[in-house]
């Protein structure tokens, strides 16, 4: 299923989270995206009812495994995008930001292709 860039960017986000902290709530999204509490209020709604995350009565979210599979789907995507663009000769804060745009639209089948490139390279 095809979901919105942002609402991509937000389940990455949340994803990250819960690697550095136990519980991972709105506001730290707010704090790390640096975004409005009121749009990141009304994007975890639109998230809990799209079944991507769970909020607890705490308000510690958690990702759902269709969330979670979306989330790792874009995180392994702008890790290796980075890293590939960072090989390429690009600098590192342009990689990252490039990266985090191309890996919403770029197709399975060509992520795949530069992946297995970068894996043929690297042996």
């Amino acid at each position: 299923m095809k979901i919105q860039e942002s609402a991509e960017n937000y389940l990455e986000t949340i994803l990250i989270l819960s690697q550095k902290k136990t519980q991972v709530r709105s506001i730290d999204i707010v704090n790390e995206l640096e975004f409005s509490k009121p749009s990141v209020s009304v994007a975890m709604k639109n998230l809990r009812q799209n079944g991507y995350v769970l909020m607890d009565k705490d308000g510690s979210l958690t990702l759902t495994d269709a969330g979670r599979e979306i989330a790792e789907m874009i995180y392994e995507r702008h890790q290796v995008l980075s890293e590939w663009l960072v090989r390429l000769g690009v600098d590192e804060q342009t990689a990252v930001k490039d990266a985090c745009r191309i890996e919403h639209v770029i197709s399975p089948k060509s992520f795949q292709a530069i992946k297995n490139h970068i894996t043929a390279i690297s042996t």
